[in-house]
């Protein structure tokens, strides 16, 4: 079976890339290879991370475009030329066409910081996830990794876990404890089965197949 190239697409400081950079380290991405790492910002620390762990990186820079249909045609060139397989996204925070959405049917993987259906869509990403579910007290929060289609956070949903709200919690803390109990888990354990082929798609429903 081939190597699937894996393409982390970021815009910020890249702390789910490092989670996937560290995994793919120890081995524990087999028949997959963070093979390029795109960024929609400049300057941004996620590409100094790409750059040390030896992995090549370009800016597709969203200011530089007129619309979001010739980003999205600008990034999919980008993919296209490194044959690209999977599409993670890692922060980052542009919207993608159709057209990029339906060039890779259930290959582009999202992490959400929050339990899918809750506190998600369309202007719901970073802090503004975790200061809603403080204002709203509830009691578990978390994070959930899906496929990615044309409705925001609406795609099917591959794996999520849990996160206690702690009392006295800022959006800052419950940032920092979702990320390292759940995100910096389930992003790299979602490109392993995608890897491993050991994910399939029926309906809106991710099946997991048993190694």
């Amino acid at each position: 079976m081939a190597e699937i190239k894996i393409a982390v697409l970021v815009s910020g400081g890249g702390t789910n890339l490092q989670a996937l950079l560290d995994a793919q380290a120890r081995g524990e991405i087999p028949g997959g290879r963070i093979s390029l790492v795109v960024s929609s910002r400049p300057g941004v620390y996620a590409l100094e991370r790409a750059a040390r762990a030896g992995v090549p990186a370009e800016v597709v820079a969203r200011k530089d475009f007129s619309d979001t249909d010739a980003f999205c045609g600008a990034l999919l060139d980008t993919l296209r030329r490194h044959d690209t397989g999977l599409v993670i996204l890692a922060g980052f925070l542009s919207i993608l066409n159709e057209t990029f959405i339906r060039t890779y049917p259930n290959r582009i993987i999202n992490i959400h910081p929050s339990l899918i259906p809750s506190f998600c869509g369309k202007g719901y990403y970073g802090l503004k996830v975790h200061e809603e579910a403080l204002a709203r007290g509830v009691k578990v929060t978390g994070a959930t990794v899906h496929f990615v289609n044309e409705e925001p956070d609406g795609g099917p949903i591959i794996l999520q876990k849990a996160v206690d709200i702690l009392p006295g919690d800022t959006p800052e803390a419950l940032q920092k404890r979702v990320m390292e109990q759940a995100e910096w888990k389930l992003l790299p354990r979602a490109a392993m089965l995608f890897c491993a082929g050991r994910l399939s798609v029926e309906g809106r429903t991710v099946r997991i197949t048993e190694e």
